[in-house]
Order: structure tokens, then sequence, then C-alpha cells
């Protein structure tokens, strides 16, 4: 991989912790209306979120091993993309479903946060181990590029929580934020298929 190819990972895996935390951030918006704001509901969520990620982080790793690819890479981007707009879609009817059948909100937040949250953020979850496999070329400095890998995510993650706290959600409400999340993976997925495209007919060029 090149300079700039890493570059671009680190980048989409930045963005990728920041879209997370956004999205998680706002499912407390979510729920609010049917099941309340205690801490019980946002047990749930992370919860969710938590389990969720892991099995993400399972499946991205066994997925990178099998002839790893900026292609393939940019896919779990678009793939994300796609399993996040259902949650613009479809969270009222859901919330009021489970709302009328499920008296313990407890129950019912857990259900819901799973209903909606649970597949795009185990897509997610893919993102960091497939982003590590993609920048380690030398196993002696695999546990230097996974630190790194994991600080510019979290670091992501931690600016998607402010910023989306802060401002986000004073100035657009929650779907358009959630629109805008997915078509940001979904574009950052894109750049990344065209750009290894480009490479790899470079290559071809100069074969």
């Amino acid at each position: 991989m090149s300079i700039k190819t890493n570059a671009l990972i680190y980048f989409l895996a930045f963005c990728s912790g920041f879209c997370i935390m956004g999205i998680e951030l706002l499912g407390g918006r979510i729920l609010a209306p049917f099941f309340g704001s205690s801490v019980h509901i946002w047990g749930s969520i992370i919860t969710v979120f938590m389990l969720s990620l892991s099995f993400g982080y399972l499946l991205g790793g066994k997925l990178s091993t099998k002839n790893a690819s900026l292609t393939k890479y940019g896919l779990i981007f678009l793939i994300a993309s796609i399993m996040v707009v259902p949650i613009t879609l479809f969270s009222q009817p859901i919330m009021e479903f489970i709302f009328t059948h499920i008296e313990d909100s407890r129950y019912g937040s857990l259900l819901a946060s799973t209903a909606l949250f649970f597949i795009p953020t185990v897509i997610l979850g893919m993102i960091s181990p497939y982003s590590v496999r993609l920048l380690v070329t030398d196993s002696d400095k695999s546990g230097q590029v996974a630190g790194r890998l994991y600080f510019v995510s979290t670091l992501g993650s931690a600016l998607g929580t402010i910023i989306t706290s802060f401002y986000f959600v004073l100035a657009f409400d929650v779907n358009t934020i959630i629109s805008a999340f997915a078509l940001t993976l979904g574009s950052l997925g894109l750049v990344a298929i065209v750009i290894n495209t480009l490479a790899n007919n470079k290559g071809l060029a100069h074969a």
C-alpha cells in the first residue's frame, strides 16, 4: 500500500468511528418519545452497540483473511450505508409496534435497539479489523499499526459524539443527520473503490 492509500484508510476509519458514535447517540433521541431516556434505555442502546460491534470485529477479521483489497473495504462502507437507511424509514412503525406489544420499557427498548441498530452496527464493526489488515505489511509493526488505527478511529468516535450532541442535533432533525451519515459512508466507499480501480488500471498500463 502507498502512503496515500494508507492515509485514505486512516481517514475512512476516522469517519466510520465518527458515524458509529453519532448514530449511537441519536439512538437515544429515536427511542425517547416511546420509551423515555432513563438509564436502562441507554443501557439497552449501549449493550446492542457493544454486542453488534463485537460481532462485526469477528466478521471483519475473518473476511480480511480472504484476499483483502481496497475494493472489498469500500464495499463494507457501501453496505453499511445501505443498512443505515432503514433507521430513517422504519423507526416510527417499529417503535410503535414494540411499544404497544411490550409493556416493560426495559425489554421494549432492548428489542427496539436491536431491530434498528444491530445489523448496521455489525457492518460498521467490520471496518476496524479490515483496516488493520490492509495497513499491516510488516508483522513486526502490526501492534504499532493497530494502535495507531484504533487511536484514529476512537478520535473519530469522540468527535462524532461531541459534534453530534453539541451542534448537529441543534441544527437538524434526527433523520436528516442519520441520512447524512449514510450518504457519507456510501460516498467514502465509492471513493475507496474508484481509487483502487484507478490504481489497478494504472498498474496494468505500466505492465
